[in-house]
């Protein structure tokens, strides 16, 4: 057996197991349905869906990876209602024609064995990412035939095994023939929403944050929006807003997708809803501090665990992936100046300059799920 990674950083977190995935490492989303985890990859090595067995957890090991055709990867899950969502995409980026674009649906009775029973097919460059906590609607954001960049879908799952496309949500300006019309240089697109009650709330790229309230028939209706694109001074990529239980607060993330700490700047802003019309920031998150920006690869923000029904749920900490900063984690008790009070970051895989902690998940029982999106796995970790 490998030894396990060495921590480069470590405070008030510690590893409690890893696998590299079958030597396919380029992990992404995950969801837990027991004993059982569920990892999206980012397509690298052909995978879409890796079943991972961790009854025990200093010890995880892979039961079966699912396949993605080929041009397409499966890198993003959702698990409610014995129903595990994953998406199909077209990978690598602008390359190439996908086989396969859409929104998968396998029925999860048993958890270690994932049965595909129904396909919603999306005529573009597919489902990027989705929010489904149970219910009748699933919301994916997706790339689509007649308009530019993703846009975001309400689908209709009251028969799992015949998923149907119910309403669509867009920016004015996306849609082809649009009487808008957005900026050639503009970054305007959906990245996802989190739902709470009969609220959504999300990151739009150069748009900012956006909030929607629900209507009956699963349709997303803006109230308000947010964007500090101009004063970033390039693209945000304004990525998910996560809701602080009933404090009236978002948490919202850019995502650095530029490497070696290039483009705008990216940040982890707390936002108060209590004016749902009128977003408005309170306090940016602290930096971590280090030789980050020379350590290579990305380094920045990125996802959140989002406090899903079953999961870790909290109105004041906050676990986010920050690439070749790993995990941190932070309080937000005092809205005027978040402070961190834990980190992790490991060394990097053989052959890979950094780490780039991607996803996040943390359970009931403590146990915090992150995943390394080039090849470096899945790491298992606790609080100390």
């Amino acid at each position: 057996m490998a030894a396990p990674p060495r921590p480069l950083e470590q405070r008030g977190l510690e590893l409690v197991g890893h696998t590299d995935l079958e030597g396919r490492g380029d992990g992404m989303q995950v969801m837990r349905n027991g004993d059982v985890l569920y990892v999206g990859h980012m397509g690298d090595f052909g995978v879409g869906t890796s079943v991972v067995d961790i009854a025990d957890p200093s010890r995880p090991h892979v039961l079966r990876q699912i396949p993605v055709p080929k041009g397409t990867h499966s890198h993003k899950v959702q698990l409610a209602d014995g129903l595990l969502l994953a998406n199909h995409e077209q990978y690598p980026y602008r390359t190439g024609v996908p086989e396969s674009t859409g929104l998968i649906v396998y029925d999860v009775a048993d958890p270690a064995d994932p049965r595909r029973v129904g396909f919603l097919p999306i005529d573009g460059l597919g489902v990027h990412r989705i929010w489904f906590a149970g219910g009748r609607y699933a919301y994916a954001s997706a790339r689509e035939t007649g308009y530019r960049n993703r846009i975001l879908l309400v689908v209709d799952l009251l028969d799992p095994t015949r998923p149907r496309l119910a309403s669509r949500w867009w920016w004015p300006g996306q849609r082809d023939g649009d009487g808008a019309r957005l900026a050639d240089d503009s970054d305007v697109g959906a990245h996802h929403v989190i739902v709470q009650g009969d609220r959504a709330y999300g990151g739009y790229f150069d748009a900012g944050v956006v909030v929607f309230s629900l209507k009956r028939d699963g349709a997303l209706e803006l109230i308000g929006s947010l964007s500090w694109a101009e004063r970033s001074g390039g693209h945000p990529h304004t990525h998910t807003a996560l809701p602080l239980g009933d404090r009236r607060l978002l948490v919202v993330t850019d995502e650095a997708i530029e490497p070696d700490c290039e483009g705008a700047r990216k940040d982890i802003h707390l936002v108060d809803i209590s004016d749902e019309t009128r977003p408005k920031e309170v306090s940016l998150f602290p930096v971590p501090a280090g030789d980050y920006c020379q350590r290579g690869l990305r380094f920045g923000p990125h996802n959140l665990h989002e406090n899903r029904p079953g999961t870790f749920s909290s109105d004041r900490i906050v676990f986010a992936t920050y690439f070749n900063a790993g995990l941190r984690v932070y309080d937000t008790s005092d809205p005027r100046s978040p402070r961190e009070i834990a980190c992790y970051v490991p060394e990097a895989p053989a052959g890979q300059r950094a780490i780039q902690f991607n996803d996040v998940l943390v359970g009931m029982d403590g146990l915090i799920f992150v995943t390394d999106r080039l090849r470096g796995g899945l790491y298992i970790l606790r609080r100390t």
